[in-house]
């Protein structure tokens, strides 16, 4: 199995406590994922993230081929990173590390995602022309709604 990663890192001019409570409530992720990809929240967002939470959401991410993901929140530190990990979805593997760290004028964050796709070398030929330009696609709309929401980082 290829193992794939992204890594993204993006300054705000925002506390970490500011961040944190954004990033750490489900119910935001929706805010900040393409409308194409009809991201929704089905269950778990009803809290604050924690160790061991569940969280199912319906998703289109390619093709407009709805489909289910769950993913379990492993790890919390408050204020400095957490994990989520697909537990069912369109990924072989998804292992999403999200760090926050306070710096002058605002907070830095950075995302490591590592992934894998299913389906062999069939996924392996997907990944340049399908999956990782979506995923780039993602993560530059996630970018540019923080920046509308936030303000652009001046530092």
């Amino acid at each position: 199995m290829k193992i794939y990663t992204l890594h993204t890192i993006q300054k705000l001019p925002i506390s970490l406590e500011a961040a944190w409570n954004f990033f750490s409530n489900p119910k935001n992720l929706e805010i900040i994922t393409p409308d194409d990809m009809a991201f929704k929240t089905i269950s778990g967002d009803d809290r604050d993230i924690f160790p061991g939470q569940i969280l199912q959401y319906t998703v289109s991410p390619l093709l407009g081929i709805k489909m289910k993901w769950v993913t379990e929140i492993t790890h919390v530190v408050a204020k400095s990173y957490f994990v989520d990990e697909q537990r069912f979805g369109p990924y072989a593997l998804w292992h999403h590390k999200h760090f926050f760290k306070e710096i002058p004028g605002g907070v830095e964050m950075e995302d490591i995602v590592d992934y894998a796709l299913p389906m062999g070398i069939f996924g392996r030929m997907a990944h340049p022309f399908l999956v990782k330009p979506k995923l780039d696609e993602i993560f530059e709309y996630r970018r540019e709604k923080l920046i509308e929401l936030f303000g652009e980082f001046k530092g």
